[in-house]
């Protein structure tokens, strides 16, 4: 397996890719595989690490290659707003190399998905709204389309900017634009949905006491006005940020919530054909 780390700017080292790569070999019926892009949560104010590597390892099972993402928090956040979303041309930057470097990767570039957690998650749904945003490739010098996302996972995310948000999220993505009504509308994810979003996979739980179930459910509602195909699934119990939902990272499992994971990869497997 290939690993490795790498940074996306010259001039920062808190804004890192993570390979998971595995080898090809002539044994295997083909070398081309799907890949999976991972985006932590953390409120935008760190990026967790039981939503890193252990959902790598998942993927990886599935059969994807995986990439973690360590995106621009706190005040890096916010630096570029309003103008732009830091984490967003992160997100961006991360896609364009993995398409770049897909045939030394053996990915195939047409089933490329990403996956984000709270405000990951968030991330994540930005991406699957706005990737199509011209001002991005011309602010990365990236090709068009290069940073588009086949498929998305959403879970448990912070998707509205509105009253039911998570106001950590909001806030230290927003910075000092917290109050900026146009801003918050257009980081309300609920609104950007269009038919360029990607189908899309959302798990959340009813009694998430963090990040309330109605921005799963307000942007389910867009998809399906929008004629985008998704699954969404909403479990009974289960508190915020369980990751996988096991005891490898979980203080308290949620053998019924965890059953996610299993749903996504036949979800992913169904949307990509695999």
């Amino acid at each position: 397996m290939k690993c490795e780390r790498i940074y996306l700017y010259e001039d920062r080292q808190d804004v890192y890719l993570d390979t998971y790569v595995r080898d090809t070999s002539p044994e295997y019926p083909t070398n081309k595989r799907p890949a999976m892009l991972i985006f932590p949560g953390g409120g935008y104010g760190f990026c967790s690490d039981r939503e890193a590597e252990p959902i790598a390892n998942q993927y990886l099972a599935a059969g994807l290659n995986c990439f973690v993402l360590r995106y621009s928090i706190g005040e890096n956040a916010s630096r570029r707003m309003p103008e732009f979303s830091q984490p967003l041309l992160d997100a961006s930057l991360a896609m364009a190399i993995i398409r770049k470097n897909a045939e030394e990767w053996n990915i195939d570039t047409d089933k490329i998905a990403i996956i984000g957690f709270s405000a990951g998650g968030h991330l994540a749904g930005s991406l699957a709204t706005m990737w199509n945003d011209e001002a991005i490739w011309n602010e990365l010098d990236i090709p068009a389309e290069s940073n588009k996302p086949n498929a998305a996972i959403l879970a448990y995310p912070v998707l509205t900017f509105g009253k039911r948000t998570h106001g950590g999220t909001r806030d230290n993505l927003l910075g000092k634009y917290c109050d900026d009504e146009a801003l918050v509308k257009k980081y309300s994810l609920e609104n950007n949905v269009s038919k360029d979003t990607p189908p899309t996979f959302i798990m959340h739980t009813a009694e998430d006491g963090s990040v309330p179930v109605v921005n799963s459910l307000n942007f389910a509602t867009s998809l399906s006005q929008n004629e985008i195909p998704f699954e969404l699934h909403v479990f009974p119990f289960g508190g915020h940020g369980m990751s996988t939902g096991t005891k490898e990272v979980c203080h308290v499992e949620n053998k019924h919530a965890a059953r996610w994971v299993e749903l996504s990869v036949k979800w992913l497997k169904q949307t990509f054909d695999m």
